[in-house]
């Protein structure tokens, strides 16, 4: 299967809870100026400052609890256990196989711990070049992803929110990475997508790579290092909504296990380790 409704999770609150009451808040720097004219939504982070320090909070808040709507086995944390910059302009998110605060999840007591991090609070857009440099983890189970959801998840709720996928990795696929679009009718196996494979055999989790979408009204465009893999507009949707016209905020997470990549085994070394270079968004509104 490839994948179902990755929800927002804060704490151990429920989807239910989560659709009736919307924790995140519209930011100043996207939407109408002062003077009724659309301001530009632009966004760098470079994740500059010393190692083991924390991301900046004015940019990025942690989103913690467990998953249980993909099956993944990983329980979010705060704090900079699992999420922690380098000192040499690096975020590395690290999954680990470890359970430090006995952490309950869907399954019982959770067997990793990672993080996942948005600017739902902070940073949103509609439109513009949205893009990301990073480099992979590898291993059987290991599930890196920069995604966007919608900012009316709270009302609207998954998947009439929308859900674009910027890359999403799958350890038992190491050359391979996917770019997908979710929304109403087309949603977790059934997300509308393509995949991008390096040539050669080469393994993502080798090298940093640049991916990125163009995100314009009712067209959207996937590239990796540069080179154009794939396009989507409402004709691809088989009659159904084009949700990709309103706000939009920033997703960075390492799940550990789930429907899509399965579970880790023998095989899988732990820690593994996202590691971003920088985020940026340009030409958005």
């Amino acid at each position: 299967m490839r994948r179902t409704l990755r929800t927002t999770v804060i704490g151990l609150l429920s989807a239910t809870a989560l659709a009736a009451t919307p924790w995140f808040t519209a930011p100043a720097v996207a939407g109408q100026d002062g003077g009724g004219r659309t301001a530009a939504a632009t966004f760098t982070e470079n994740f500059d400052g010393p190692a083991g320090s924390a991301v900046d909070g004015s940019r990025w808040s942690h989103e913690t609890g467990d998953n249980v709507n993909n099956h993944e086995r990983q329980y979010y944390t705060a704090g900079t256990g699992n999420a922690a910059l380098d000192g040499r302009g690096n975020l590395v998110i690290t999954a680990r196989k470890e359970n430090p605060a006995d952490y309950a999840c869907w399954y019982g007591r959770c067997e990793y711990t990672s993080a996942r991090l948005s600017t739902a609070r902070t940073f949103t857009t509609a439109y513009g070049h949205v893009e990301t440099r990073l480099k992979v983890p590898r291993g059987q189970g290991m599930w890196p992803a920069f995604w966007m959801l919608g900012t009316d998840i709270g009302s609207a709720g998954w998947p009439d929110c929308g859900e674009i996928d910027v890359m999403e990795n799958v350890g038992f696929e190491p050359g391979t990475v996917h770019g997908t679009l979710h929304g109403p009718g087309y949603s977790g196996s059934g997300g509308i997508g393509a995949g991008y494979t390096l040539p050669g055999g080469a393994a993502f989790a080798d090298a940093f790579h640049t991916f990125a979408v163009d995100w314009s009204p009712n067209k959207i465009t996937w590239s990796v290092d540069g080179q154009v893999y794939q396009t989507r507009t409402p004709a691809d949707l088989g009659g159904n909504r084009w949700v990709f016209d309103h706000p939009f905020y920033l997703i960075l997470n390492l799940a550990v296990g789930g429907y899509w990549p399965g579970d880790p085994d023998g095989s899988t070394a732990f820690p593994q380790a996202l590691v971003v270079d920088y985020v940026k968004v340009t030409g958005g509104t």
